[in-house]
């Protein structure tokens, strides 16, 4: 098909993935892109074990439909949450959201749609009705329909109650009812009556307000009864009174000054935090230095966690978290440096683990680390091999046919989908 160029601001279309976020939308023009979709051809098997997709952006998460059949990836802006340049220099490119297609089995960049502020973490509703994306200064929320279809009028408004919170990572309650937003750099998390903000055009009043916990909040992962949500903090709270036994690595130093407290896994309970959240935090469990990512396992009984100053995978039985969380540690697994990303796979058996190596040498390809979870408690027997990644991999998604890993490899401005019955595993070097 010829690439038809509209007037500015409206609908504009391109062969090829060099494009730019200056304009408003782009779509690859693609047959039968619109009509309705055979599911079996949009999670079959690739030719090769690793596909890349080349994006426009530096992408951050890569979140996938129920049916496999696109992936929604998010390109994040210029500046990163609590750093001190907040405001992007002049000239500095926009973030957006692609759109990935999986039709036919080999992926391709389907589109982008520009987002105000700095697109990270993504969360898409158990209805598929609504894409959220934190996007530091403000939260956007996204009609998953039009954004597949190119239209201008995708995005249905914007929440902006904290200018300066460094919104990060976002998740949804198993109704729905319920968002929960990582505040970077305001140090707390914010809850956000859902129902209310659809129904109020997303204004401000529909937020609640603000779970305290400890410096850098990031990971929301639900307790698999929807009881609880286990979040990250990379420094836990003053009040804890922790030692200063962390120190920061490479060209992170600098930022961090002096040396500081273990990070925490800090307990919410749900319930509470809908209408009383300055109090909801009702647990705390020590989890390294810098602990940046956690998921649960297909059971609901161990939280993983990427330790990310002290390269390793941390394992914790999650019935001990609150019964007794000073023997909540089941095992802890040397990975590669500075792990981020972290996925279970094989129903629970294996362990994806990202190497990103961002405070080292930012321009050498990394690698995953590939983990046998039943043998966590060996520490470094437990490892099986890595994997070969792009330039700071960052985050890591299975999609719900539990057959393929994404990987955004953030540094690389590319999306690796990796078959996961075909990993090419190579032996660890180290």
């Amino acid at each position: 098909m010829t690439p038809a160029v509209e007037a500015s601001g409206q609908t504009r279309w391109w062969l090829g993935a060099a494009v730019s976020l200056s304009v408003g939308w782009f779509m690859v023009a693609c047959a039968g892109s619109t009509a309705r979709t055979n599911t079996a051809a949009c999670t079959q098997a690739a030719a090769q074990p690793v596909t890349i997709v080349d994006l426009p952006g530096n992408p951050f998460q890569a979140v996938p439909t129920a049916d496999g059949c696109r992936v929604f990836v998010s390109l994040a802006g210029p500046v990163e949450p609590g750093d001190p340049r907040r405001l992007p220099q002049p000239g500095a490119p926009m973030g957006g959201v692609a759109v990935v297609s999986r039709i036919g089995g080999e992926p391709s960049l389907a589109g982008v749609m520009k987002v105000a502020g700095s697109p990270w973490g993504m969360a898409l509703t158990h209805d598929g009705r609504l894409l959220i994306v934190a996007s530091d200064d403000r939260v956007a929320f996204i009609d998953p329909v039009r954004l597949i279809a190119g239209s201008d009028d995708a995005i249905l408004g914007y929440l902006h109650d904290a200018p300066m919170a460094g919104r990060f990572y976002a998740n949804v309650t198993r109704d729905d009812r319920w968002l929960f937003l990582s505040d970077e750099s305001a140090r707390t998390i914010s809850v956000v009556d859902l129902a209310k903000a659809r129904a109020s055009g997303f204004s401000n009043s529909a937020v609640v307000g603000q779970i305290p916990v400890g410096r850098a909040p990031i990971a929301l992962t639900f307790s698999a009864d929807g009881q609880f949500l286990y979040t990250t903090s990379q420094v836990a709270p003053a009040m804890y009174g922790w030692p200063p036994v962390c120190r920061a690595p490479g060209s992170d130093a600098a930022r961090q000054g002096s040396n500081y407290a273990q990070g925490a896994i800090l307990v919410v309970d749900v319930s509470r935090a809908t209408h009383d959240p300055s109090n909801a935090v009702v647990g705390a469990v020590a989890a390294g230095c810098n602990p940046v990512r956690l998921v649960i396992s297909p059971a609901g009984d161990v939280a993983y966690v990427s330790a990310r100053t002290d390269n390793v995978l941390l394992a914790f039985d999650t019935r001990k978290l609150l019964a007794d969380p000073s023997h909540a540690l089941i095992g802890r697994v040397p990975v590669g440096d500075a792990p981020v990303g972290v996925a279970v796979l094989n129903r629970g058996t294996r362990i994806a683990v990202t190497n990103s190596n961002r405070f080292g040498d930012s321009h050498a390809p990394q690698s995953l680390t590939i983990v046998d979870a039943q043998n966590v408690a060996s520490g470094g027997a437990a490892v099986l091999g890595i994997v070969p990644a792009g330039i700071f991999p960052r985050e890591l998604t299975v999609a719900a046919d539990q057959t393929t890993l994404l990987l955004t490899n953030f540094g690389s401005k590319n999306l690796a989908l990796i078959d996961v019955a075909h990993l090419p595993l190579e032996p660890r070097t180290r």
